[in-house]
């Protein structure tokens, strides 16, 4: 009965009843996703499937502990769940063990160093003005406030990954964790050779996959399984699931596989599955949120299909083809190009900090993008110099390269020419009508 019930329910008709104000704006929101070609490429379109896990009656539920082991009754269903999703997730990457609670990237990395670092320890990750993430060690975040953080930074010359110069670091910094894993890199990233580093200076390797993890998934991009120690994700962006994330590892711990202790000290060393899964609760959290644990394993489940696959693939295709038409028209590129979902314009020809400027111009014709600094950028983070877009969306809309050079074209023409407004205005019709051509929910 309350199956056929739910089956007449309009979606959000209770919400338009209750409150009209919020329902309003999401209404607009809605109209906005539609009529809007969203390049942000930390962003994607979940399936209905995964929006219904998400607000379903799992929210109401309380679940503090792990499958078999709460601390509260009635969960009965929700380890049936959270058991589906650890296993996918396992499956899909390959990992020897999942964690699948915790709430957003941010507090899964903070997780991971809650884990395996003693405060003081060393991190070491990419500058952020280089690509890099604030909880990679950034100086205002809590990765640099309770450890001690050596950043690496891009070539110089070529803006590219130089490991040679990143084991010089490390071996004279001797970090206790190396990351690897960016939010505005647009090439492969080497995680084997950032493992080999950190083997080589007693290091973890951690990989923080949240932007490519869905190409991962594919196909599309290396994976740092089956050698990287520790890999963290967010469960959207590429992944195409709910805001939220997993910790992925090994479930032994490098010093259990050396001769270094002996077997009363190696029965007492905890594995690293079990150290991540005790930082993350109770260490960092409290009760996981069940909706959310629902839905990524609807996602994973859907990333498990065979087409997940021919997407993660036409994801590349589109960017590489995108970043081919803007460099034709004579827009520069970060790197000269790309090799994954996404794309850094440098604007620097056009003028210092332009970024935000741009990014403006570019809602108003109908693209939605992000101001992004570019490695070395000569203005500030508050002003880059730089515009960050990704394929993501396009791509789960259905769109392919032919459309990719149409999207170029409009795009370069608003970057030449910020202040036209009758120019983005007509864009912005072009833009409209395209994305009727290619309708989502």
């Amino acid at each position: 009965m309350y199956l056929k019930i739910l089956k007449k329910v309009k979606f959000m008709s209770f919400l338009k009843d209750t409150d009209p104000l919020v329902y309003g704006s999401l209404q607009n929101e809605l109209r906005r996703q539609k009529d809007t070609l969203n390049m942000i490429p930390s962003e994607n379109y979940v399936s209905k499937s995964v929006l219904e896990a998400m607000g379903s009656v799992l929210n109401n539920k309380y679940s503090e502990g792990y499958a078999s082991k709460r601390y509260y009754q009635g969960n009965r269903w929700i380890d049936d769940i959270e058991i589906l999703a650890i296993e996918r997730a396992k499956k899909l990457f390959g990992a020897e063990h999942a964690n699948v609670q915790p709430y957003s990237g941010s507090p899964a990395n903070a997780a991971i160093y809650f884990a395996l670092l003693n405060p003081g320890d060393t991190i070491m990750g990419m500058r952020l003005d280089m690509g890099g993430h604030l909880t990679h060690g950034h100086k205002v975040n809590f990765s640099s406030r309770f450890y001690k953080s050596v950043p690496y930074v891009l070539d110089k010359d070529t803006n590219l990954i130089n490991t040679d110069k990143i084991r010089e670091l490390a071996i004279e910094t001797k970090p206790k964790i190396i990351v690897s894993g960016f939010t505005a890199y647009p090439r492969t990233i080497p995680f084997k050779e950032f493992h080999n580093i950190a083997e080589e200076v007693g290091a973890y390797s951690m990989a923080d996959i949240s932007h490519i993890a869905g190409l991962v998934a594919g196909g599309a991009h290396p994976s740092p399984f089956p050698f990287t120690d520790v890999v963290m994700t967010t469960t959207h962006k590429t992944l195409r699931g709910p805001r939220g994330a997993m910790i992925m590892c090994k479930n032994n711990d490098r010093i259990e596989d050396t001769k270094m202790i002996d077997n009363t000290q190696k029965s007492h060393a905890k594995s690293l599955a079990s150290k991540i899964d005790r930082a993350v609760f109770p260490g960092f959290q409290g009760g996981p949120h069940d909706n959310a644990t629902a839905a990524k394993a609807v996602a994973f489940g859907e990333a498990l299909k065979p087409e997940f696959k021919d997407y993660s693939f036409q994801i590349v295709k589109n960017a590489k083809a995108l970043a081919e038409e803007l460099m034709s028209q004579g827009i520069k590129l970060v790197t000269g190009g790309t090799d994954n979902h996404l794309i850094l314009i440098d604007l620097t020809s056009k003028g210092i900090g332009l970024g935000k400027a741009i990014a403006v111009s570019l809602e108003e014709a109908g693209f939605c993008t992000n101001a992004n600094t570019i490695p070395y950028d000569p203005s500030t983070p508050f002003n880059p110099s730089g515009i960050r877009i990704g394929t993501p969306v396009l791509t789960t809309r259905g769109m392919k390269e032919s459309e990719m050079k149409t999207v170029g074209e409009w795009m370069s023409k608003v970057i030449e020419d910020p202040e036209n407004s009758a120019l983005k205005s007509k864009i912005r019709e072009d833009v409209k009508e395209l994305c009727l051509q290619f309708p989502f929910y």
